[in-house]
């Protein structure tokens, strides 16, 4: 007989286990489902983000970064050194000590707010039944008066691009190279492509990036782009734009193992010989397996749950959040849903403003952005002015030895509003969040002029753009 829960949600991913927990935090009986293993062959919560995306990428970004600037920032500060070198394994070693630390962490929260975990797959059968086969090899059904799916997302694979795990990877490869490949290709220039090429070139690999779209990160400001394009060029990021990969080959053995690329661009077709090939072309739903018949929810052309705006699957009780829903593959639109969803079900307002959310590159120099572009706002047919600041002329960020990039604000045109913030320069993963702030309370350019920032500080930058919307700005010409 199902044991009976006022919820239960498939998957501990961000959404699930930020649903998970607000659930029992108010009150109601909670279980969560969850599948993954960790390298230990253990139990390991938190989905794709803290196990191999979010988390363990951010870690080898850090410790790259700290390698490259010995070669590349430390003279001029003045420091001096002899022969540094990079110990992949003890690099890769902490990262993987991070994500234990995270995962583990998860399941004390889990612990402490009552939430029973279950570790199998679950599949969401009919009347709101959802069947785990546990990793013990036995079944347990769990009946909920509401279940959340919260299934995440996979890699996609290419058909001509399997992956085998060592010489063609997805993300989860990519983390964890036992050495520094000499050559990495990458196909696709979105955020895994960019944020995981930059680690290894930083660490002495000649990487190239195969896009096949014409324009660079077409998502983000045209002028956040183009100066993104140059700084990755002067680090020896190749990244060829409107190149089609078509096939690819695997020679040699053991070592001596290659990747022959066969890709097609405007001179027609060539081939790249590389050592590694990490293929980051983007991600689908995780909803393969994860319906029986007649459980009555509904999947679109893309493998996504289909959802209304309040995340209801149009089944009673059933909900559905995170990456396997429509809307951007964020872990935090995923935090945001399953606190949302969770809260709905106990009676209380819930809700998640899609016009807020912000997005970021972790590169360097960082790339964010929240709301609407330039291109979009001229689409849309919507009267905007725009404020733009430099970060080189930012006393702290000289300070830094950071002086790359800019702060654009764009505001309505008569009402002042903030409608986007696009940023790239150093720290701007955490700036962004003064837009996304003023854009939910409906702030304006002129509250953001009028706010006292701190000197010297980066977010003068921000403070600068908006007055230069007014055409007041104080350190640059209007």
């Amino acid at each position: 007989m199902a044991e009976q829960f006022d919820v239960v949600v498939i998957g501990a991913g961000p959404a699930g286990y930020h649903a998970a927990i607000r659930a029992a935090q108010l009150g109601l009986k909670t279980a969560c489902i969850d599948a993954a293993l960790g390298k230990d062959g253990k139990p390991a919560l938190g989905g794709t983000c803290l196990r191999v995306g979010c988390i363990p990428s951010k870690a080898l970004l850090d410790s790259s970064r700290q390698y490259w600037n010995m070669s590349h920032v430390f003279d001029q500060h003045g420091i001096s050194y002899k022969d540094a070198k990079i110990d992949v394994e003890k690099m890769v070693g902490r990262k993987d000590a991070i994500v234990k630390q995270f995962t583990g962490g998860i399941a004390q929260l889990f612990k402490a707010n009552k939430v029973t975990a279950y570790y199998g797959f679950g599949q969401l059968q009919a009347g709101n039944v959802v069947k785990v086969k546990q990793h013990d090899g036995t079944e347990v059904e769990l009946k909920g008066t509401n279940v959340i799916i919260a299934a995440g997302s996979d890699s996609i694979e290419l058909p001509f691009a399997k992956f085998d795990g060592e010489t063609i990877v997805d993300n989860v490869g990519a983390l964890d190279f036992a050495e520094t490949p000499k050559r990495l290709a990458v196909i696709g220039a979105g955020v895994i492509g960019l944020e995981l090429g930059s680690v290894w070139k930083r660490l002495g690999a000649e990487v190239t990036i195969l896009e096949a779209m014409p324009d660079f990160l077409a998502a983000a400001d045209a002028e956040v782009a183009k100066l993104a394009a140059r700084e990755f060029k002067k680090q020896g990021l190749d990244i060829k734009l409107n190149a089609k990969v078509s096939k690819t080959e695997i020679t040699g053995k053991g070592k001596k193992k290659e990747v022959v690329v066969t890709y097609n661009d405007a001179e027609g077709e060539k081939t790249l010989t590389v050592d590694k090939l990490l293929v980051a072309v983007g991600r689908r739903a995780a909803t393969n397996g994860l319906l029986a018949d007649g459980a009555g929810v509904q999947v679109n052309e893309r493998g996504q749950i289909v959802v209304d705006e309040h995340c209801h699957t149009g089944v009673d009780g059933v909900w559905a959040v995170g990456d396997c829903v429509r809307g951007p593959m964020l872990a935090h639109k995923g935090f945001e849903e399953g606190i949302a969803v969770a809260e709905l079900i106990a009676g209380l307002p819930g809700h998640v403003n899609f016009d807020t959310i912000p997005w970021v590159i972790y590169t360097e120099p960082e790339l964010a952005w929240v709301g609407k572009t330039e291109a979009q706002l001229k689409a849309e047919g919507i009267p905007y002015k725009a404020g733009s600041f430099p970060f080189a002329a930012n006393g702290r960020a000289v300070a830094m030895v950071e002086p790359a990039g800019f702060v654009k604000v764009l505001a309505h045109a008569e009402t002042d509003r903030v409608l986007g913030m696009h940023l790239v320069g150093a720290n701007v993963s955490e700036l962004v969040h003064e837009g996304v702030l003023t854009m939910e309370f409906s702030g304006s350019a002129d509250d953001l002029a009028r706010i006292c920032h701190a000197h010297p500080s980066l977010s003068e930058v921000i403070h600068d753009a908006a007055m230069a919307v007014g055409k007041r700005a104080i350190h640059k010409a209007n």
